[in-house]
C-alpha cells in the first residue's frame, strides 16, 4: 500500500521540572500527543515513533514555568495519502450508491457511485449488498473484504478519504492479487490472437493475389510467342 513513509526528525521536547525524575516517560507522553492526528509539520499522520536522545543535558527555558528542552532524534512512521495513490481498506458498509471502508484501523474512506466503474454491478445477496464484476464472476466486493482504491482527496481535519474504483487495478485485494495478472495476460493473448488472425488473412489474400498476377504474365507471354511465330 502506498502513502506510508518513514521520516527521521530532530525534535525538542519541553518537559516540566516536576517530570525531571522520569524524563523518558515524560518524553514519550509528549510524543504520544502527535499520534493519529494530521500534522502540517510532517505533512501527514504520525502512526508510530522511536526516539534516541541526542544529549544528556537539557536547556532550561525562562518563563512563568521553567520548562527544560530535551533534544532527541525520532524515527517516525507517517501516513500521508495523496491524490492518485493506491490505498487499501476494510469494507464496513455497502449501499447501492456507496462503499464505506476503514484504512489502517482509524481513517474512514468512502467511494461513491460515480467513482465506481461500470464493470462493478450492485446486487443484494442474502439481505446484504455486494458489488460483482460483470466480466469476472469471482471478483466480488462485500462487507469484511479488503479493497484497493485510488485516493481522490483527503479531509485533513477529520481524516476522511474520498476514493475511486475507476481504474482497472482497483477492487477486491483478494481477487486482484490472485487473478488480475492472469486476466491481463488473457486479454493480451486475445489481442495477440486477433492480430495474428488479421496477419494470416493478409497473407492468405496475398497468396491468392500472386497467382492471378503470374497468370496474367503467363497469358501475356503466350500472346507474344504467338505474335513472334506469325
Amino acid at each position: 500500500m502506498e502513502g506510508l513513509t518513514k521520516s527521521d526528525a530532530n525534535l525538542i521536547v519541553y518537559v516540566h521540572p516536576s517530570q525531571s525524575k522520569n524524563v523518558d516517560k515524560a518524553i514519550l507522553r509528549e510524543l504520544s500527543t502527535l499520534l493519529f492526528k494530521y500534522s502540517q509539520a510532517f505533512d501527514g499522520v504520525v502512526l508510530a515513533y522511536s526516539v534516541d536522545p541526542q544529549d544528556n543535558c537539557a536547556k532550561i527555558l525562562s518563563g512563568v514555568h521553567p520548562y527544560f528542552g530535551v533534544r532527541l532524534r525520532a524515527n517516525l512512521l507517517i501516513f500521508s495519502p495523496k491524490p492518485n495513490m493506491l490505498l487499501e481498506g476494510k469494507i464496513v458498509k455497502i449501499t447501492r450508491g456507496s462503499i464505506h471502508c476503514i484504512v489502517l484501523g482509524f481513517s474512514s474512506a468512502i467511494i461513491t457511485d460515480e467513482n465506481i466503474r461500470n464493470e462493478l454491478k450492485y446486487k443484494a445477496k442474502h439481505g446484504e449488498g455486494v458489488y460483482v464484476s460483470r466480466y469476472h464472476k469471482r471478483h466480488v466486493i462485500k462487507v469484511g473484504a479488503v479493497i484497493r482504491f485510488v485516493v481522490k482527496s483527503l479531509d485533513e481535519e477529520i481524516l476522511h478519504i474520498s476514493g475511486s474504483l475507476i481504474p482497472a487495478n482497483t477492487g477486491s485485494v483478494h481477487w486482484l492479487d490472485k487473478y488480475f495478472v492472469d486476466a491481463a495476460t488473457d486479454s493480451n493473448k486475445e489481442a495477440k490472437t486477433e492480430e495474428e488472425i488479421e496477419m494470416q488473412e493478409q497473407i492468405i489474400v496475398g497468396r491468392e493475389t500472386l497467382p492471378s498476377v503470374n497468370d496474367h504474365k503467363v497469358k501475356k507471354s503466350k500472346k507474344r510467342r504467338r505474335a513472334e511465330d506469325q
